[in-house]
């Protein structure tokens, strides 16, 4: 009974929906629009429907830059028959369509801009803005190095493989260089005699200029060479501000006596974007080699981060005999250092070098124009000079060592660093504050009582306002610029009863900081230990 019911219901519902129709069905239809008549075509196009948008041409890239010289091409999508492709200004841009593959191919004649049209069967167009230039310069393909460490870091290996594909780039005048090592893939320390190869991603851009990217696959040797122990101090920081061009240092590297070498200079506002160059000219007729550690920082405004942040850099790299090689063709130079200098900028720079092959190699270091080519020969070889005296010349004392022991009931120890004068070699200021001066320091602590001793290591600047960078038993230890006669930790231990510890500090006085400062061995005051909330220490 219940299925008949079913079954009464929708024979009711479809006789009511039946009803409903009946009237719509006998509503005169509308008046349909005349039809278009055709033209005669071998590939018509598509009609319209009335009144509806034609499908739109889009264009990939929708604007374009073109070298001079050289060629691009653009895809079109939504063309209906055939394409005509037009240039507004036919001198600057020459065109062509593979109609086939809606490919466009551009071809650069001359500098401008112009527009380029493409037009369909139906007369639907899309106009594509168009640049002609010239390229920014040009990217090697490849680059080899030569370098050393005892291993060289993954970070060390990653600056060295960006700047040779940097350096092996040939830009334009007025172009700039992006290379940066941070991404680059290296996944693992290279052991001394082995060998790995990295990607460098480069890119070249300029105002006005077609921008270039692409790869330089760069090859990087690390050769086992023995560490540099320098025999004397160069120093350049005069003139520190920089008004002109022209030499700031000048000296011979000999085989038998390698040699550390300080600069910091200072081009301040309101002056031309300038840059350092640190030339090596082999003086013989044979090839010469010169191995070096370089610690550059800068540019930047800060005067003592920099200075702080060229120490870290050295000195790390110190401690791992991170350096290069390069050769030196007989007779011939090489640009050992090419580093930007704008207005209102610091630049430094600690190296130690030492010719591995060879004879003597003279070294230049001078300031040009940021818009000079780096091998720009030198107008003249006189040293610029300054009303402002600061230390240029040869120190014979490049470290100081100190080895001593302390009790932890003595009076508490200071080790000066940057205390004692060094006379200058050549003609010129004496160096005050050491700056350049590597200290080391091996200190045995010994507890005599029955009872563990707690005691720290303070940095206490007496100076003026200073950045400080210590390798603790061989760990990084920095401090951010603290105010003079201040007294913060750098290092804490507890020294068993009865017993002793040997702690090793390598330090140096950083340029643009106030020395000298100490470093005091006493017991833990309870005050901010390193790298806490309140501490300068990291």
């Amino acid at each position: 009974m219940r299925r008949a019911s079913l079954l009464g219901a929708f024979f009711t519902i479809a006789l009511c929906v039946g009803a409903v129709r009946v009237p719509l069905a006998q509503t005169e239809p509308p008046t349909p629009a005349p039809a278009a008549t055709a033209a005669p075509s071998e590939s018509p196009p598509a009609p319209a429907a009335p009144g509806a948008t034609p499908v739109p041409i889009t264009v990939d890239p929708p604007a374009v830059g073109v070298a001079v010289g050289g060629t691009t091409q653009l895809h079109a999508y939504g063309v209906f028959g055939d394409a005509t492709v037009t240039v507004a200004d036919p001198n600057l841009l020459a065109a062509g369509i593979d109609q086939g593959s809606r490919v466009i191919t551009l071809s650069g004649k001359a500098i401008g801009t112009t527009i380029v049209t493409i037009k369909d069967a139906r007369g639907v167009s899309r106009d594509v803005p168009v640049r002609i230039a010239y390229t920014a310069g040009a990217i090697a393909d490849g680059a080899s190095i030569h370098i050393t460490g005892n291993p060289a870091s993954v970070g060390f290996v990653r600056d060295q493989a960006a700047a040779a594909a940097e350096k092996a780039a040939r830009p334009r005048p007025g172009a700039s260089v992006i290379a940066p090592p941070d991404d680059l893939v290296v996944n693992h320390s290279l052991a001394q005699d082995d060998v790995i190869n990295v990607d460098v991603p480069v890119i070249l851009q300029a105002d006005g200029m077609i921008t270039v990217t692409g790869t330089t696959h760069v090859r990087v040797y690390n050769d086992a060479a023995p560490p540099i122990s320098p025999s004397s101090l160069m120093v350049s920081d005069y003139p520190e501000t920089l008004v002109e061009n022209g030499v700031l240092f000048t000296a011979d590297l000999h085989r038998d006596v390698p040699s550390r070498f300080l600069y910091f200079h200072y081009n301040p506002p309101g002056q031309l974007d300038r840059r350092i160059v640190l030339r090596a000219q082999n003086m013989s007729n044979a090839p010469a080699v010169l191995q070096f550690i370089s610690g550059g920082a800068g540019p930047g405004a800060n005067e003592m981060l920099v200075g702080h942040i060229s120490t870290q850099r050295f000195l790390s790299r110190l401690a791992q005999n991170e350096g290069a090689l390069v050769s030196i063709p007989p007779n011939g130079t090489v640009n050992l250092v090419e580093q930007a200098m704008p207005a209102h900028s610091v630049v430094s720079n600690i190296l130690q070098l030492r010719v591995l092959n060879g004879s003597a190699v003279h070294l230049t270091l001078f300031a040009q124009n940021a818009s000079d080519a780096p091998d720009a020969s030198l107008a003249s070889e006189d040293l610029l000079i300054s009303s402002v005296h600061h230390a240029r010349g040869i120190y014979e004392v490049p470290r100081f060592y100190r080895e001593t022991l302390w009790n932890t009931t003595d009076s508490y120890l200071e080790l000066p660093v940057g205390q004692l004068p060094l006379p200058n070699m050549l003609h010129g200021e004496a160096l005050s504050g050491d700056y350049g001066v590597q200290q080391s320091f091996q200190v045995k602590i010994v507890n005599p009582t029955r009872s563990p001793q707690a005691i720290a290591i303070y940095e206490n600047p007496r100076g003026g306002r200073a950045t400080g960078t210590y390798l603790i038993d061989g760990v990084l230890v920095q401090s951010h610029g603290v105010p003079p006669f201040s007294r913060y930790k750098v290092r804490q231990y507890t020294v068993p009863a009865k017993g002793y510890i040997r702690v090793t500090i390598e330090t140096m006085p950083e340029a643009g900081s106030s020395y000298p400062l100490r470093l005091v061995f006493a017991p833990d005051d309870g005050s901010v230990p390193p790298g806490a909330p309140g501490s300068p220490v990291y």
